[in-house]
């Protein structure tokens, strides 16, 4: 297993949560979504962060929603990154950490959104909506671009991918985001998820897996419990 780094303090000095959208082909053609000419990004708020698996740490599904999870690779900053380069490589070295997270979402809250021409916070950003694993530092991954991604809901394998089937590599991905925000220090980036997205409900368990050819990086699992029974 790969050295961790613990989350608290993380939790308490991360100024935004940055998801890029779409960046998986398959993930778009299974919601019959455009493909992007760049980058596609929205923002999920710290206090969605969800660190351990007790008590506040679990998934909470608010009454209504159609909850779904979005297995992804995540980086952590490690330096202040504004206006950075497409083609710089080296911006790179401004990641001091990789995770795993889950994107949850409520999807029909989501739609809803979409069909009025409104942002998506309102179905990404409930508490507990961004579960995140320990931190694996970044010199020990090799190349966040050739690692391994799956999710199963109850044991059963849901989303299964590399991630260099990205559209959009980490330093164009930085870029985009660099030219309208300045990254900072303890920022998290989700880089897109896979296809096989689906709906977890309460009592579901959710286990995200982070792979290096063949050797587990990370392992997460979380359980979904509904807001109004867990409250």
């Amino acid at each position: 297993m790969a050295a961790r780094i613990g989350l608290p303090e993380l939790k308490k000095s991360c100024s935004k949560v940055v998801c890029i959208g779409r960046n998986y082909a398959d993930h778009i053609k299974e919601l019959n979504n455009t493909t992007p000419k760049q980058p596609f990004f929205f923002l999920k708020p710290p206090s969605s962060l969800c660190i351990d698996n007790s008590g506040e740490g679990k998934v909470l599904r608010p009454k209504g929603a159609n909850l779904h999870y979005e297995v992804e690779l995540g980086l952590v900053m490690g330096k202040t990154v504004r206006n950075s380069s497409a083609n710089d490589g080296g911006v790179l070295g401004a990641i001091k950490g990789y995770l795993l997270a889950i994107d949850m979402t409520a999807r029909n809250v989501q739609e809803e959104a979409k069909a009025k021409g409104l942002p998506w916070t309102i179905a990404k950003g409930f508490d507990t909506f961004c579960p995140i694993s320990d931190m694996i530092e970044a010199s020990r991954i090799r190349d966040p671009h050739n690692l391994h991604l799956s999710l199963s809901v109850n044991k059963d394998v849901r989303q299964s991918d590399n991630t260099n089937l990205m559209l959009f590599r980490i330093p164009r991905i930085l870029s985009d985001i660099s030219s309208v925000m300045t990254l900072q220090e303890n920022d998290i980036v989700l880089t897109g998820t896979p296809k096989g997205v689906g709906p977890v409900t309460q009592g579901d368990v959710m286990t995200a897996v982070l792979e290096s050819q063949g050797d587990t990086l990370m392992r997460m699992t979380r359980t979904v419990a509904d807001r109004d029974t867990a409250e």
